[in-house]
C-alpha cells in the first residue's frame, strides 16, 4: 500500500476546516496543512496551519516541494479564478479543482449564461450589459419580471440583488456600474428573470467525463429567521433536501450536471473538481441560477459529514480521471444540519477579537464545530470574521438534527453572536404537508403487521383441535362446543400477563419461552374450576414492531397452546409509538375452557379435616414476583449474563426465564377422576394466598417444607434478598406450582397417578381453623431453604470456582477491614486470585454478611470455644484445607496466630495491620509544614511478631493542613483499600515471593 501523504488545503473558512477534517480521517493522509487556516485547523490532531502566501503560486509550489506535499485542495473561488490549479499542475504538483478557464463558469456570469444557452441547459432568461442605460431600458421593456441584477465578476457570493420593483432594479444597476459597489466585478452586469420556486444546491464531483452527484442541499442566504433581513454568504444549510425526489435528482443529473460537464469537454475545457449548480425548482422544472466551481460554504459542512467514502481517494480518482471506477458512497437514513454563528453587525461592519467559549461542550454533545472567522491568541479562541463558526449535527432525520445543532449553538458563546434557529424550516414544512401524514411515518407499519400475520399463520394452524380450525385473519374466531364433545357445558375463562419477567426476556433478548409463560398462567388458572382449555387469544403490544421478535414470542404462544391442548384462535398485535420505548413489548393472554356442569371444582362441601395436600413441582419462579427478583439481582454480585450451575452451561437470565409449567394435559385426567376435591394454581400471592381460594372458610392447611424439593433459585433469592419466611411464602411458589386436596384414603393412589407425569409429593394436610389463626402454615421453610443452601452455594448459583486462579481465604474479626475492596478486586476477570472462603472468629459480624452478599462461603470458628491458641489454629487450618485454600489474607483479624500455624502457611499470608496513626502536634495559629506520614498499609509476609515482616506494597499518605485524627484515619483507609488488593494481586500472580527469613523476592 502507498505511504501516507501530506496534503495542503487552501483557504480559511468553515468549508476548509471541514475539508481538512474529512481528509484527516483518511488512512492515506499523514498530515493536512491549511493555508492560512483558522483556530479550528491550528494544531488539531493531523491538521495544522501554514503561513505560506496563497496568492503567490510560486511560493505555494516551493512550500509543497519543501514539505513533500502530494495533493493541494483549493477551497475558495478566488485562487481558482487566479489559476492556482494551472500553475501548480505546471510545477508538477497534483491539485484538486478546475483550471482558471474551467472556473469561468463561476468567475464570469456572462460566460456561464452564454454557455448555458449554447448547450440548451435550462436557466432564467437574461441579457448582459456594459452600459447602464441599456440595462435599464431592458428592465423596463422585458416581457418577464427582469428583476435580478448580478455583477458578472466574483463578489464573494454577495453580488446579486433581487429587486421587488423595476425602479429598484434600475437603482441596483446604477449602484453596481456607476458607484462601483462591487468594484471591477461590476463592469459587466447581467439582468435576468426572477424565477419562482424553491432554491436548491446540487453538487457533484467531476473528472471531466463522469459525474458523481452529492446529496442535494439547501442553504439559507438571509440573515434572520423566516428568511428575513439582508443577504449573506449563507447562515446555515441542510442535506439531503427532501423536496428533491429520486426521479427529480436523476433529471437534474442528466439535464444539468452531466450536460454541463459534457459541454465543457466539447469546448476543449474539461472540468475537474467539484461543480456546484444553484438551481430553482420552478413549475417548469429545475433551472440553473448560477454555477460555483467549488464546494459551497456552508453546504460543504453538511455534505462531507454524509460522505461514507474516503475523501482523499475520491479526490485522487477525480485528478486521475478514473471516477467511474471509484464512485463515492453516502450515508443513507441520515440528515445533516449546519448552523452558522456570525458576528454582530454582519453582513455589514462587525467587531473582531471577541473570546469564544463553550467549544468543548458542543463537542461533548456529539456535534462537529467547523471554524471560519476564528483566530488563536495565547491559547484563547477569538472571533476574526463575519461568519465565525458553523455547528453541524448528523441525526436520523432533519427535525432532530436541527434540534441538536441548535443545542450546540446554545452551548457556544461570544459577545453579540447571531444565528438562525430555523435552518431547514422549508424542508420540515415540506415533509409535514407534502406527504400528508401517513400511518407509517407516524410510527405504525401496517406492512410489518401483515408480514407478521403471514409468518404466524402456520404456527396457529398447528394448534387446530376438535371444535375449531385455527385460521387467523377473520374478524373473530369460532369454536363449536358440540364438536368438542360437550353436552351441558359451563364456559370458564381466565386472563393474565407475565409481569416483569418480560423485562428479563427483553434484556436477555430471549423471546422464545415467554409465550409458554403466558399460556400457562391462563390455562393453569381455569383448571381450578376443572375446565379443559379450548381456545386462547393473545394481545401483543409494542412501540415499534420488530417482526422477528414478535414472531418468536407468538411462535412460543402457539407451541404452548398445542402442548396445553387448546387452539390459538386469534390475537391482536398493537403497534403503539410513544406508549412503549423501542425494544419493549407487553403481553396479555385470554383462555376459555369448558367443564360439564356436574364436574366443576372446587367441591367445597366435600373438603374436611384430615384431607391430604399434594404438591406438584414447579419449574422455578414461574411468572410471579419478578419485580422483587429483579431488585435482588440488581443488588447482588451477579447479573443476568452470569454463568450458574455446576457446569456453568446456563446464565442466571436463562435460569430465571425457565418457562412456567403447563398442568392442563397432565393433571386434567386426575382432576376428572372424581378423587380430587380442589386444585389451586400457586401464582401471584404464593402459597399463602392461593390455597385459601379453594378451601371452605373454616379450614386451613399445614404444610411441611421439608417434604418437597425447593429449587436452588429460591434459596439464592432468599439469601441474597435477605427475605423473611413470610415474604418467601407470600411472593413465590417455593417449588410447588399447583396444589391438590384429596381424601386421605386415595392420596397415595392419586399421588402415583400424578407421578407418572409430574414430580409431586404429599406436602401437608387440611386442618380446622381456630379463630384468628393463619389459613396456611408452612413449617420448616427456613430450614428447608437453609438445607438447600449448601447445594446452592456449591452447585447452582455460585460464582463458579475458576480454574487457574489462586484460592484465597480472608480471616476477619468484625467488619472485615478492606474486605469489600478485596472482593471487588478479585471479582474482575483479570484477577489472579479468587476468594473461596471468609472465616470469622466471631459470629454475626458485618464482614460475614458482606461475604454472603457476594456469594462467598463463610465459616465461623469461635476462639472462645478452644482451650489454647494452637487448638484454635488447627480448627482454622482444617477449614482452610477443606476449601483447598492456597493463600490467606488477614483483614482486621484480631487473634495472634501461633508459631506452627505461621510456619505452615509461611509465605502465603497477607496481614493488614490496624495500626494507630501518629498525628503531629500543631500549635493553634502556627501552621507547621508536615512531612507525609507513610501509611500503615504495610503489607508483609506474616511473621510471628505482630506487624513484623517485609513490605510488599507501600503508599505514602500525605497529612494535609487542618487534618484531625479522624480525617487522616479516613485518608489512610482509602490508601489501604487501594494497597491491599494490589498486594494480593502481586502475590497471587507470582510477581512477589517470600524466601528465607522472610525476605522478599520480586
Amino acid at each position: 500500500r502507498a505511504m501516507a501523504e501530506r496534503v495542503l488545503v487552501v483557504g480559511s473558512g468553515g468549508r476548509e476546516h471541514a475539508l481538512a477534517w474529512k481528509l484527516a480521517q483518511s488512512p492515506h493522509v499523514k498530515h493536512v496543512f491549511v493555508a492560512p487556516g483558522n483556530a479550528g485547523t491550528a494544531d488539531n490532531g493531523k491538521i495544522s496551519n501554514s503561513a505560506v502566501p496563497v496568492s503567490d503560486h510560486a511560493a505555494v509550489a516551493q512550500f509543497c516541494r519543501d514539505q513533500d506535499i502530494k495533493l493541494v485542495v483549493v477551497g475558495p473561488e478566488v485562487p481558482l479564478a487566479a489559476g492556482i490549479v494551472d500553475d501548480l499542475t505546471a510545477a508538477g504538483i497534483k491539485c484538486f479543482g478546475p483550471t482558471a478557464k474551467a472556473a469561468q463558469l463561476e468567475s464570469s456570469k456572462s460566460f456561464s449564461k452564454a454557455f448555458l444557452d449554447r448547450h440548451e441547459i435550462p436557466t432564467a432568461r437574461w441579457k448582459s450589459f456594459t452600459d447602464p442605460k441599456a440595462a435599464c431600458a431592458f428592465i423596463n421593456s422585458a416581457t418577464f419580471p427582469a428583476l435580478v441584477v448580478k455583477a458578472s465578476g466574483l463578489a464573494a457570493g454577495k453580488g446579486v440583488i433581487v429587486a421587488s420593483t423595476k425602479e429598484e432594479a434600475c437603482k441596483a444597476v446604477t449602484e453596481i456600474m456607476q458607484d462601483k459597489s462591487f468594484g471591477t466585478a461590476g463592469e459587466t452586469v447581467v439582468v435576468e428573470e426572477l424565477l419562482e420556486g424553491e432554491e436548491i444546491s446540487c453538487l457533484c464531483f467531476s473528472d471531466g467525463v463522469t459525474i458523481a452527484p452529492m446529496p442535494p442541499a439547501q442553504d439559507h442566504k438571509r440573515l434572520m429567521d423566516g428568511d428575513e433581513g439582508p443577504n449573506t454568504g449563507g447562515m446555515g444549510a441542510y442535506a439531503p433536501a427532501p423536496q428533491i425526489s429520486k426521479d427529480l435528482l436523476q433529471k437534474i443529473r442528466e439535464t444539468i450536471l452531466q450536460k454541463t460537464v459534457d459541454g465543457m469537454r466539447k469546448e476543449g475545457v474539461p472540468y475537474l473538481g467539484v461543480l456546484y449548480a444553484g438551481l430553482m425548482l420552478t413549475k417548469d422544472g429545475p433551472k440553473v441560477l448560477e454555477f460555483n466551481c467549488r464546494f459551497g460554504d456552508p453546504e460543504c459542512q453538511v455534505i462531507l459529514p454524509l460522505l461514507r467514502s474516503d475523501l482523499y481517494e475520491v479526490m485522487q480518482a477525480v485528478i486521475n480521471r478514473r471516477l467511474a471506477s471509484s464512485m463515492p458512497a453516502w450515508k443513507e437514513d441520515s440528515a445533516a444540519v449546519t448552523v452558522v454563528m456570525a458576528s454582530q453587525g454582519y453582513p455589514g461592519a462587525y467587531p473582531k477579537g471577541l473570546e469564544i467559549t463553550g467549544l468543548a461542550k458542543a463537542k461533548q454533545l456529539g456535534l462537529e464545530v467547523f471554524h471560519a472567522g476564528t483566530a488563536l491568541k495565547e491559547g484563547r479562541v477569538l472571533t476574526s470574521g463575519g461568519r465565525v463558526l458553523t455547528v453541524t449535527a448528523i441525526k436520523e432525520d432533519l427535525p432532530t438534527a436541527l434540534q441538536e445543532a441548535n443545542l450546540g449553538v446554545a452551548a457556544i458563546h461570544f459577545q453579540g453572536a447571531i444565528s438562525r434557529r430555523d435552518i431547514g424550516h422549508r424542508a420540515i414544512a415540506f415533509l409535514r404537508q407534502s406527504r400528508g401524514l401517513t400511518y407509517k411515518n407516524s410510527g405504525v407499519d401496517i406492512e410489518a403487521g401483515n408480514t407478521l400475520v403471514q409468518k404466524i399463520k402456520p404456527f396457529a394452524a398447528a394448534t387446530s383441535r376438535s371444535g375449531c380450525n385455527a385460521e387467523l385473519g377473520g374478524f373473530a374466531g369460532l369454536f363449536d362446543l358440540k364438536a368438542a364433545g360437550y353436552r351441558d357445558p359451563i364456559l370458564v375463562s381466565g386472563t393474565d400477563g407475565v409481569g416483569t419477567k418480560l423485562k428479563i426476556a427483553q434484556e436477555c433478548q430471549k423471546h422464545d419461552t415467554i409465550g409458554q409463560d403466558l399460556v400457562a398462567m391462563c390455562v393453569n388458572d381455569i383448571l381450578a374450576q376443572g375446565a379443559e382449555p379450548l381456545f386462547f387469544l393473545d394481545y401483543f403490544a409494542c412501540g415499534k414492531l420488530n417482526v422477528e421478535v414478535a414472531q418468536g414470542v407468538i411462535a412460543g404462544i402457539a407451541d404452548a397452546c398445542r402442548k396445553a391442548g387448546c387452539a390459538l384462535l386469534g390475537g391482536e398485535t398493537a403497534e403503539m409509538p410513544g406508549m412503549y420505548p423501542p425494544g419493549e413489548y407487553d403481553l396479555a393472554g385470554f383462555a376459555v375452557g369448558a367443564v360439564e356442569r356436574g364436574q366443576m371444582l372446587p367441591q367445597l362441601d366435600r373438603i374436611t379435616e384430615g384431607d391430604m395436600v399434594i404438591g406438584v413441582a414447579s419449574s422455578g419462579v414461574h411468572s410471579n414476583g419478578f419485580s422483587l427478583v429483579r431488585k435482588i439481582v440488581e443488588k447482588s454480585s451477579l447479573d443476568f449474563s452470569s454463568r450458574v450451575g455446576v457446569s456453568g452451561d446456563q446464565t442466571l437470565g436463562e435460569l430465571l426465564l425457565t418457562p412456567t409449567k403447563l398442568y392442563s394435559k397432565t393433571l386434567l385426567p386426575v382432576l376428572r377422576s372424581g378423587h380430587v376435591k380442589a386444585y389451586a394454581h400457586i401464582t401471584g400471592g404464593g402459597l399463602l394466598e392461593n390455597i385459601p381460594r379453594v378451601l371452605p372458610e373454616s379450614f386451613g392447611v399445614v404444610l411441611d417444607a421439608l417434604t418437597w424439593k425447593i429449587p436452588e433459585i429460591f434459596c439464592w433469592l432468599h439469601k441474597e434478598g435477605n427475605l423473611s419466611e413470610e415474604e418467601m411464602a407470600r411472593t413465590f411458589n417455593c417449588g410447588v406450582g399447583a396444589v391438590l386436596v384429596v381424601q386421605k384414603e386415595v392420596a397415595q393412589q392419586v399421588l402415583r397417578d400424578i407421578q407418572g407425569q409430574e414430580t409431586a409429593w404429599l406436602i401437608g394436610k387440611v386442618v380446622s381453623l381456630q379463630k384468628g389463626s393463619d389459613n396456611v402454615k408452612v413449617l420448616n421453610l427456613h430450614r428447608a431453604l437453609q438445607a438447600n443452601r449448601s447445594l446452592c452455594v456449591q452447585s447452582h448459583i455460585q460464582g463458579k470456582i475458576q480454574p487457574g486462579k489462586v484460592k484465597v481465604a480472608v480471616l476477619i474479626s468484625g467488619t472485615g477491614t478492606n474486605l469489600e475492596a478485596l472482593i471487588n478486586s478479585t471479582k474482575k476477570d483479570t484477577s489472579y486470585a479468587q476468594i473461596v472462603l471468609v472465616i470469622s472468629n466471631k459470629p454475626g459480624v458485618e464482614g460475614l454478611r458482606k461475604a454472603e452478599r457476594a456469594g462467598i462461603p463463610t465459616r465461623v470458628v469461635e476462639h472462645t470455644r478452644y482451650q489454647s491458641r494452637a487448638e484454635f489454629d488447627s480448627a482454622v487450618d482444617k477449614v482452610l484445607e477443606e476449601f483447598s485454600v492456597e493463600l490467606i489474607c488477614l483483614a482486621g483479624f484480631m487473634r495472634i496466630l501461633s508459631g506452627p500455624f505461621v510456619k505452615k502457611w509461611e509465605a502465603p499470608a497477607l496481614p493488614v495491620p490496624p495500626a494507630p496513626i501518629p498525628v503531629p502536634h500543631r500549635s493553634p495559629g502556627h501552621p507547621v509544614p508536615i512531612p507525609p506520614v507513610p501509611a500503615p498499609t504495610l503489607l508483609c509476609p506474616l511473621q510471628e511478631e505482630v506487624d513484623a515482616g517485609a513490605i510488599i506494597f507501600q503508599e505514602a499518605v500525605p497529612v494535609k493542613l487542618g487534618d484531625t485524627e479522624a480525617t487522616l484515619a479516613e485518608r489512610v483507609k482509602e490508601a489501604e483499600h487501594r494497597a491491599f488488593p494490589a498486594a494480593l494481586q502481586l502475590v497471587a500472580s507470582g510477581a512477589v515471593r517470600v524466601g528465607e527469613a522472610g525476605k522478599i523476592y520480586w
